[in-house]
C-alpha cells in the first residue's frame, strides 16, 4: 500500500473521538433485542461460549483489519481498495450501495423512536387502553383482539396495510419524525468529523446512563428475576440434571455457532466501509490495535450487559401479566364453586384447578372454555429479534410500572441515541468515499451532506406509507446480511492472498512500530475466511431451502400478523438488494480491465 497522507484531510481530536465513535457506531439497537433473543433462543447463559469464541475468531482480527486498511490508505472504502488493487475498487463500491440501502430504512426506526418519545409525555400513555369504538361505549374490535400495545404499534403508529400489495398515502405523523431523524443526522454530520467528533461524547456513553439506571430500576422490580433466570437457564430444563445435556445438545447445533458468529459480524458492523471511513481520520500512528481490542470488548460487553437488562423488564411484563391470568382464573373457581376468597388464594390456585376437575369434572366441564392457561415460561417467551416486537413488548412492560411515562421517556431516549450512532456510521461510510472523488472535492461538507441527507429522506419516505413496514422488513432481511458477508469474505482474502500479510504486516509496524502477532496473523490466514466461507455457504443454502420468501402481513380480524409469501414483483426486488450490491464487485473489476490502457479512466481520486 502507498500512504495516502493527504495534508488537507481533516482528522480527529484526540484518539478519545476515533474510539467513542466506533462505539457508538458498533454499539446499537441491536445489542438491546437481537443479542438477548439469540442468547435466550439458544441455550441462555450457555450461548456465550460460541459468542465469545466467535469474537475472537472472528471479531477482533477482521475489526483489526479494516481499522489498518483505513489509517493506512485514508481514504474511504472505495479509494482504499482501489490503491490495493484497481480491481477491487468494486468491494467498496459494494460496501457504499450497501451503507446506502441501511441509511434508507434504518432512521425510520429513529423515526418511530421520536413518535414513541413524543407519545410518552401524556398522562395515560396511549398504547396502554384501547381506543373506543364508533358507538363511543365499547374498545375497538380489531384492538380488543389484539392488544392495545399491538394496536398502537401496527395501526396508530405504522397505520399498516393488509398486505404489501395494499397501499395508501404517507403517514404524515411518521414522515415528519423521519423528517425529524434526518434533520439531526444532518446536524450531527454537518461539518464532517468536527461536528461528528463532538456528537459522539453523547451518543456513546449516554445509553450506558440509561442501561445502568433501567438495570438499577429493573432489578428491584417485582418478578425480574424470573426474566434473568429465564435468560441464562436453557430451554425445556425442570431439572439441573437436564442443564447440562440441553446444554450440551445447544453447543451442538451448527445454528447456535452460526447465529453466534453472524451476530458478532454485523454487531461489530463490518464490510459496511464505516469503520475504514471512521479510521481514514486518524493520525498515521493512531494505536488502532489497542482501540480494536477495546470497542470489540465493548460492544460484546455490553450485549450482555443489556440482555440482563432486557431480561429484567421482560420478567417483570411477564410475572404481571401471569399473575393477571392467575387471578382471573382464580375468581373464575371462586364464583363457579361458591369458594372462599382465603380459601384459594393465587399460590394455590393451579393446585385448585386440578382439584376441581378431578372431584367435580361434570361441573368442571362447564366453566372448562372459560378456562385459561396460565404459564409464566410462555409470557416470558416473547423476546424476538423483530424491531417492532422490542416496541411492542417493552413498551408493554413499561406502562406497568410506576411513574410509567418517565421510563417511556427515558428508554426511547436511549433508543433514539443508539440509533443515532449508528447512523453517523453509515452515513460516513457513504460521505467518505464522495469526498474522495475530484468531481465532489469542490463541494462544501455542509452541502455534500445535506444534499445526501434530502436524497436519503426522499427515498426512505415510502417507508411512511401504510405498506411501508412490508419494505422495510424486506430491506431489513436482505438488504445487507448476504452481501457483508461476501464483501468481508473478499477483504479477507484480498489481505492475506494477494496483497500478502507480510507486506500488510509491514505497513501495520510502519504505523505501530510493531508488526501484528501470531494471532492475527493466523486468523486472517486460515481461520476468519474458513468462518466466512461456512457462514455464506450455510446462507446460500438455508436461502434455497426456505422456498419463497415470506413476511408478517397484519391480519385486522384476527388481531396478529400472519405469514405470508411475497408477490412476484417483491421476489423480484429482493433479488434486486442481493445481486446490486454483490455485483459490484465483478462489474467493476470488468470495467477496469477494459479500459486499464486509458490511465485517465483510474485518474479519479485526488
Amino acid at each position: 500500500m502507498e500512504k495516502g497522507a493527504s495534508s488537507a484531510r481533516p482528522n480527529w481530536d484526540s484518539p478519545v473521538q476515533f474510539l467513542l465513535a466506533c462505539v457508538s457506531y458498533a454499539v446499537g439497537l441491536g445489542n438491546v433485542w437481537r443479542f438477548p433473543y439469540l442468547c435466550q433462543m439458544h441455550g441462555g447463559g450457555g450461548f456465550l461460549i460460541p459468542y465469545l469464541l466467535m469474537l475472537f475468531l472472528e471479531g477482533v482480527p477482521l475489526f483489526y483489519m479494516e481499522l489498518a486498511i483505513g489509517q493506512k490508505m485514508r481514504q474511504g472504502s472505495i479509494g482504499a481498495w482501489t490503491n490495493i488493487s484497481p480491481y477491487l475498487g468494486g468491494v467498496g463500491l459494494a460496501s457504499v450501495v450497501t451503507s446506502l440501502y441501511v441509511c434508507l430504512y434504518y432512521n425510520i426506526i429513529n423515526g418511530w423512536s421520536f413518535w414513541y418519545l413524543f407519545h410518552s409525555f401524556q398522562a395515560v400513555l396511549p398504547w396502554s387502553t384501547c381506543p373506543l369504538s364508533a358507538n363511543r361505549t365499547e374498545p375497538l374490535e380489531e384492538c380488543r383482539v389484539a392488544t392495545p400495545t399491538q394496536y398502537f404499534f401496527y395501526r396508530e403508529t405504522l397505520n399498516i396495510s393488509p398486505s404489501i400489495e395494499t397501499n395508501g398515502g404517507l403517514h404524515m405523523g411518521q414522515a415528519l419524525c423521519l423528517l425529524l431523524a434526518w434533520v439531526m443526522t444532518y446536524l450531527f454530520i454537518i461539518h464532517g468529523v468536527k461536528s461528528t467528533g463532538k456528537v459522539v461524547y453523547f451518543t456513546a456513553t449516554f445509553p450506558y446512563v440509561v442501561l445502568t439506571i433501567y438495570l438499577i430500576r429493573g432489578l428491584t422490580l417485582h418478578g425480574a428475576f424470573n426474566g434473568v433466570t429465564f435468560m441464562f437457564t436453557p430451554k425445556g430444563s425442570s431439572k439441573m440434571s437436564d442443564l447440562l445435556a440441553i446444554q450440551m445438545e445447544q453447543l451442538a447445533d451448527p445454528m447456535t455457532w452460526i447465529n453466534a458468529a453472524t451476530q458478532i459480524l454485523f454487531s461489530l458492523g463490518l464490510g459496511f466501509g464505516s469503520l475504514i471511513a471512521f479510521s481514514s481520520y486518524n493520525q498515521y500512528n493512531n494505536n488502532f490495535e489497542r482501540q480494536a481490542v477495546i470497542v470489540s470488548l465493548v460492544n460484546s460487553g455490553t450485549s450482555i450487559f443489556a440482555s440482563i437488562v432486557t431480561f429484567a423488564i421482560y420478567g417483570f411484563k411477564a410475572t404481571v401479566k401471569y399473575e393477571d391470568c392467575l387471578d382471573r382464573v382464580r375468581l373464575l373457581l371462586m364464583n363457579s364453586f361458591n369458594l372462599a376468597e382465603d380459601v384459594i388464594t393465587q399460590e394455590n390456585v393451579l393446585n385448585w384447578v386440578e382439584k376441581l376437575n378431578s372431584s367435580y369434572p361434570g361441573e368442571f366441564a362447564q366453566i372448562a372454555d372459560k378456562l385459561e392457561t396460565c404459564d409464566l415460561d410462555k409470557e416470558l417467551n416473547t423476546v424476538g429479534t423483530s424491531p417492532g416486537l422490542a416496541f411492542i413488548v417493552y413498551s408493554e412492560a413499561i406502562m406497568n410500572m410506576p411513574l410509567s411515562q418517565f421510563w417511556s421517556v427515558l428508554y426511547f431516549f436511549m433508543l433514539l441515541l443508539l440509533g443515532m450512532g449508528s447512523m453517523l456510521g453509515n452515513v460516513t461510510a457513504i460521505i467518505t468515499p464522495m469526498r474522495d472523488f475530484k468531481m465532489f472535492a469542490r463541494i462544501s461538507d455542509e452541502m455534500l451532506n445535506g444534499m445526501m441527507c434530502v436524497f436519503c429522506l426522499v427515498l426512505g419516505l415510502g417507508f411512511t406509507t401504510p405498506s411501508g413496514n412490508y419494505w422495510f422488513t424486506m430491506f431489513n432481511d436482505y438488504g445487507a446480511t448476504f452481501s457483508l458477508l461476501f464483501i468481508v469474505l473478499i477483504e479477507v482474502i484480498t489481505v492475506s492472498y494477494y496483497y500478502g500479510i507480510k507486506r500488510f504486516s509491514k505497513d501495520i509496524e510502519d504505523m505501530l512500530g510493531h508488526a501484528p502477532n501470531w494471532y492475527y496473523k493466523i486468523m486472517w490466514g486460515g481461520v476468519s475466511p474458513l468462518l466466512l466461507i461456512a457462514l455464506l455457504i450455510f446462507y446460500i443454502v438455508n436461502y434455497i431451502q426456505g422456498g419463497t420468501p415470506t413476511y408478517q402481513a397484519w391480519n385486522q380480524e384476527l388481531g396478529e400478523a400472519v405469514v405470508t409469501e411475497y408477490p412476484l414483483f417483491g421476489q423480484i426486488f429482493i433479488a434486486i438488494l442481493i445481486v446490486s450490491s454483490v455485483s459490484c464487485v465483478p462489474i467493476t473489476a470488468l470495467y477496469v480491465y477494459c479500459t486499464r490502457r486509458r490511465p485517465s479512466a483510474m485518474a479519479v481520486y485526488t
